[in-house]
């Protein structure tokens, strides 16, 4: 299982949208012949990466709903089957070219596409319009901070499934019994070197071991999931423009460094308890308790820091993110797939992973998971059972309510990050110096 979620981690990259396109009709191809089945049937394709259980639970029950609508997937990598050098970038290749002509599937997944080129190019719908126009859909149902994360430009181009929420986890009995206070709904960066150490000081007088604020990332690996996580700091999502020569971006790396060189974050390995806080995503209503009950007796749950000038919230990521392609004959019926995702029916799936874009079904998982565990019948992997205040559920409600930052940037530009950074955190070369390879390697790529 936890393979599977760092694949589906690892590929969840890639999202910007921009100006808006029409939302009506067939954007000027109504005129177009519809494709149908042998049968008679509109036939509307869906593009994916990999076959996906849920999807596939959702075609039988959404066929059932609408018996004139044939499903068809078109699947890149079929279960089982191996993934060859250069398999990932033909991949790219093709969708990109089916995109850029007009051609192949009505609906693609685009959580490994760049989305934002697509959307720049005019080449993706704009499901806004549908959506209001959708009586169908309980709009005030709808976790409407994740929809509204997704927009650009006032324009709302891919429709996620599902979410994972993303999260700080800190020592519980040590934040409680220092003296050191802070907010983390709005601690900054800056902020969160300066609590790190003092609590580091303070165990410091207790304890032989040096501990750490957080550990076993590196330098650049940090970096990494800083832009991620501000990823509209350092690309406009409109425009498309790069923005790292900017002091904003300096000052990261920068300080990035600082934190390492004083021996706030590390690197290296650090034993379970032996850091004061961890970064992670919850993949599941159950990783509330699970996960942080791994590595700490009374874990706390907190927002992630952010940069200076940021709004207060937390982030998250999208496994899947569907489009419909702007040039499709079959909008209408494609969209009814789409809004049926946001069905009851699709969302309570057991295939579905993470967490649902209804708060009704959120709300009944969470509701389920404190009654076991008042009753003492909720139990940890390790079989002991677990004591969660009242306090803790009210803030893991209020997390998921307040993710509003998507974790994703583009592969490549993440890649010429890692790349250029190292002569940074390596001393050979300036911020300054490097911020401007990686402002000039960029810019080529999002000009390609």
């Amino acid at each position: 299982m936890m393979k599977k979620r760092l694949l589906i981690v690892c590929i969840c990259i890639l999202l910007a949208a921009t100006t808006a396109c029409s939302a009506g009709g067939n954007g000027g191809l109504g005129s177009k012949e519809k494709p149908k089945s042998k049968d008679g049937k509109t036939v509307v394709t869906i593009s994916l990466l990999r076959p996906d259980a849920f999807y596939l639970g959702v075609e039988k029950k959404f066929e059932k709903k609408y018996p004139d609508i044939d499903l068809q997937f078109q699947i890149f990598k079929q279960e089982g089957e191996k993934w060859g050098e250069g398999d990932f970038e033909k991949y790219i290749k093709t969708t990109n070219t089916a995109l850029l002509s007009g051609k192949g599937a009505d609906i693609f997944e685009m959580s490994s596409l760049p989305v934002g080129k697509y959307v720049s190019k005019k080449l993706l719908m704009n499901m806004n319009d549908w959506m209001e126009q959708d009586k169908t859909l309980n709009k005030s149902n709808l976790q409407t901070n994740i929809l509204e994360a997704l927009k650009v430009d006032g324009g709302l181009y891919v429709m996620p499934s599902s979410f994972y929420v993303g999260t700080f986890v800190g020592d519980g009995d040590i934040l409680k019994k220092t003296s050191v206070k802070f907010d983390d709904k709005n601690w900054t960066w800056k902020q969160f070197e300066d609590i790190s150490q003092q609590l580091i000081q303070k165990e410091g007088d207790s304890s032989k071991e040096h501990r750490y604020a957080l550990a076993n990332d590196t330098p650049e690996f940090f970096l990494l999931a800083q832009v991620k996580n501000n990823n509209t700091d350092f690309i406009d999502q409109v425009t498309q423009k790069a923005k790292f020569d900017s002091p904003l971006f300096e000052e990261t790396m920068l300080h990035i460094k600082k934190m390492y060189d004083d021996k706030i974050m590390t690197s290296k390995p650090a034993d379970i308890g032996n850091q004061l806080f961890y970064s992670t995503f919850l993949f599941w209503p159950e990783d509330f308790i699970d996960g942080p009950h791994r590595f700490y007796s009374n874990p706390k749950l907190l927002q992630r820091p952010h940069s200076e000038g940021e709004p207060s919230g937390t982030t998250f990521l999208t496994p899947f993110q569907l489009a419909i392609q702007d040039k499709s004959s079959v909008k209408e019926e494609a969209w009814k797939f789409i809004s049926f995702l946001l069905s009851e029916e699709a969302q309570s799936l057991s295939e579905r992973e993470g967490f649902s874009l209804l708060k009704s079904v959120n709300e009944k998982k969470m509701n389920e998971m404190h009654e076991k565990v008042k009753s003492g019948a909720y139990k940890l992997p390790s079989g002991k059972a677990v004591k969660i205040s009242e306090e803790d559920f009210a803030s893991f409600k209020q997390l998921i309510n307040t993710a509003d930052r998507l974790a994703s940037t583009d592969n490549k530009v993440l890649s010429i990050i890692e790349e250029e950074s190292k002569s940074f955190f390596s001393g050979q070369k300036t911020a300054k110096e490097v911020a401007k390879l990686i402002q000039n390697r960029v810019t080529t790529y999002l000009n390609e």
